[in-house]
């Protein structure tokens, strides 16, 4: 059944055409890939999925309900996280913090009942640290719960990111190039987090990314951008021997056959 259905979306920024009639669905549980050249229009679907953007033209729906008449922080109740392209977390919080920062949709409390110090109060924050501090360990960053997230690795900040998007407990993750910038190792171990949340948290996942190893490796399903328009979809096997993918990718041979 689709979680996510995107009928005829278009956006036009400026004169030019971000995206144009573009249609796909994504499968509760699936983890879906978006691909295609830079500039292709792959985080502007992100971005419009997350409430950023507001299309020109089209229809989104999500678990049966009209995503476009909603707010980005609806979108994030709704069950929508995600993570940026160029890695956005809290430099000179700590990890731990970071995550916290995440789980603050999910809480009851607000300034006065938190400054009045009541006990359940006081509980759901120790949950929502219990939690965090979980989710850590699940991103294999238990150890640097009280690190300053500015100091810690690129692949660490990855998976941190990722981690305080798990925070408000989402049905449907975006994830945006979460590879972008990784060694092969890091890579591979990022394979291995993406398809746990997927098989052990039963997400669906929409993954935007470059790296071709990580999307035919951990894709159930590819749709393939450019210049604003689907070109194709199919599995990985199909995108990967598709002459329009190839020369989308490519380029044409100027010079012969």
């Amino acid at each position: 059944m689709a979680l996510v259905s995107v009928e005829d979306l278009s956006i036009v920024f400026g004169g030019l055409a971000a995206l144009s009639g573009v249609t796909l669905e994504v499968d509760e549980g699936e983890i879906f890939a978006l691909i295609g050249p830079n500039g292709a229009g792959k985080t502007t679907v992100f971005n419009v999925l997350s409430g950023l953007y507001r299309p020109s033209a089209g229809r989104i729906a999500y678990a049966g309900e009209d995503l476009l008449r909603l707010a980005p922080h609806e979108i994030a109740r709704r069950g929508v996280g995600r993570t940026f392209q160029n890695t956005e977390v809290f430099r000179q919080l700590s990890a731990l913090d970071n995550v916290l920062i995440g789980e603050h949709a999910r809480l009851r409390s607000g300034v006065w009942s938190g400054a009045l110090a009541l006990p359940w109060v006081r509980r759901e924050e120790a949950a929502a640290r219990q939690r965090a501090l979980g989710l850590l360990g699940r991103l294999g960053l238990g150890e640097a719960a009280g690190v300053e997230a500015g100091s810690l690795p690129l692949g660490s900040q990855k998976r941190l990111e990722i981690a305080r998007a798990l925070a408000s407990e989402p049905r449907l993750l975006l994830l945006d190039e979460p590879a972008g910038g990784l060694n092969p190792t890091e890579t591979r171990a990022l394979m291995a987090v993406i398809c746990s949340l997927r098989d052990e948290l039963g997400l669906t996942i929409m993954v935007v990314e470059h790296d071709m190893d990580l999307v035919m490796s951990i894709s159930d399903r590819i749709a393939v951008l450019d210049y604003g328009r689907k070109i194709a979809e199919g599995k990985p096997r199909e995108i990967a021997a598709d002459p329009v993918v190839i020369e989308a990718y490519l380029g044409r041979d100027e010079g012969g056959a």
